[in-house]
């Protein structure tokens, strides 16, 4: 079976859930999630120039970060696994301001999104997984930054209970560190 890329906008503008190329055949399956032709074809330009790979273990939450300078763009997929994503828009003149939008990107389905310069990410792992960022800027250690991942504020709604419920969640040092999300307006005023 073929699947062809398709491309779905969203709400938070410039946040796209993309269906990339996939073949399956009695091997397995063949994927290409990103095409510059592609993309370009569909309205969207996109120039990749770092490739991240993270490996986490079921419970591991990342978020909710950002580049204070020079911001990444970032098309995310789980290519092994299973994650709830989450975006939360930081762009003061958009409508969608403060909003955040939840996937599922799950490897066995090869979905992604595209995420805009502006919006804060992250995402909880529901089970082992391997995500891959394909960022359009990029990383800057002395820029890197970001919101709680339980701002009471943006209050995600993040599905503690496939995990074992908040107790189970694993944080790095950094994330239990960052900053509310009044902080960061009281700082920078948003992007």
């Amino acid at each position: 079976m073929i699947q062809k890329f398709e491309f779905k906008h969203t709400q938070i503008d410039g946040l796209i859930e993309i269906t990339p190329f996939n073949a399956d055949d009695i091997r397995g399956c063949f994927t290409k999630d990103y095409s510059k032709e592609v993309f370009e074809q569909n309205g969207i330009k996109y120039d990749l120039k770092e490739v991240f790979y993270t490996t986490s273990h079921k419970g591991v939450i990342r978020a909710l970060h950002f580049q204070r300078e020079k911001q990444q763009p970032k098309l995310v997929r789980c290519i092994y696994g299973h994650v709830y994503d989450v975006v939360v828009d930081l762009r003061k003149n958009s409508p969608t301001f403060k909003e955040y939008l939840g996937f599922d990107l799950i490897g066995e389905e090869h979905n992604e999104i595209l995420v805009p310069a502006g919006c804060a990410h992250g995402y909880l792992v529901l089970e082992h997984s391997i995500v891959s960022y394909k960022c359009s800027e990029k990383f800057y250690g002395e820029y890197d930054d970001g919101i709680l991942w339980n701002d009471k504020d943006i209050n995600v709604k993040w599905p503690l209970e496939k995990v074992g419920g908040k107790e189970k969640v694993i944080l790095a040092e950094k994330d239990k560190n960052l900053q509310s999300f009044n902080k960061f307006i009281e700082t920078y005023g948003g992007f």
